[in-house]
């Protein structure tokens, strides 16, 4: 049984010295940076400007369906690069396969702008 645990000698080093720089990276802005706080470092920021109202306030939901449409219509390209690279192995399957899958996504993309959720006013 012995021998057994010393074959997980190296990996039980290997987690001690992951922990002795995972707790010195996070032991060393304590340590070495400045900490000089005053009202403009500790003030809110928003691209440049100063925040024009509460940070309580209501979010508008068209931003996260923005995010939702964009990470939707990203994917599908992500899907397509490498469809496209080996569309020449693949064959008429494939092809036939992703044609329903961009004509899904179309009627999808066509359904959100007739509803209007790609309108910002």
């Amino acid at each position: 049984m012995s021998g057994l645990l010393l074959d997980y000698l190296p990996v039980l080093i290997f987690a001690g010295i992951a922990l002795v720089i995972a707790f010195a990276f996070l032991a060393m802005p304590l340590i070495m940076a400045p900490k000089s706080p005053d009202p403009e470092k500790l003030s809110t920021y928003e691209c440049g400007f100063n925040p024009f109202d509460d940070s309580k306030m209501k979010f508008d939901a068209r931003f996260y369906l923005v995010a939702i449409l964009f990470i939707i219509f990203d994917l599908e390209i992500a899907f397509l690069f490498p469809w496209a690279v080996t569309l020449g192995q693949v064959g008429p399957y494939a092809f036939w396969s992703m044609m329903v899958f961009l004509a899904e996504l179309g009627i999808g993309f066509i359904y959100a702008w007739k509803v209007g959720a790609l309108e910002w006013e």
